[in-house]
């Protein structure tokens, strides 16, 4: 099995976690959020009352960049832990 480049892999799964939050954060600037919100808990049976707070530039800037370091850190390890695991079989 072929080792995985760990950069690479934290740079993917960063991105994919950045773009997730970043799709949100759009949601929520244009007032889409609640209702996707509300039917996703309506999918898994779930009745809770949730509010969403209006949208503010900073607070979704720091939720993208959180969000990729976080899943750069995650991709990061796990492509640390597969290679590892590959040289050891």
């Amino acid at each position: 099995m072929k080792e995985l480049n760990k950069n690479h892999v934290g740079l993917l799964l960063g991105g994919m976690m950045a773009l997730w939050h970043l799709v949100w954060s759009t949601l929520v600037l244009l007032g889409f959020a609640k209702i996707l919100l509300d039917w996703i808990l309506w999918l898994h049976f779930i009745n809770i009352t949730v509010n969403i707070q209006s949208f503010d530039l900073v607070r979704a800037a720091l939720l993208v960049i959180v969000t990729f370091v976080v899943g750069y850190v995650f991709g990061w390890v796990a492509a640390w832990l597969w290679n590892m695991l590959i040289k050891r079989s």
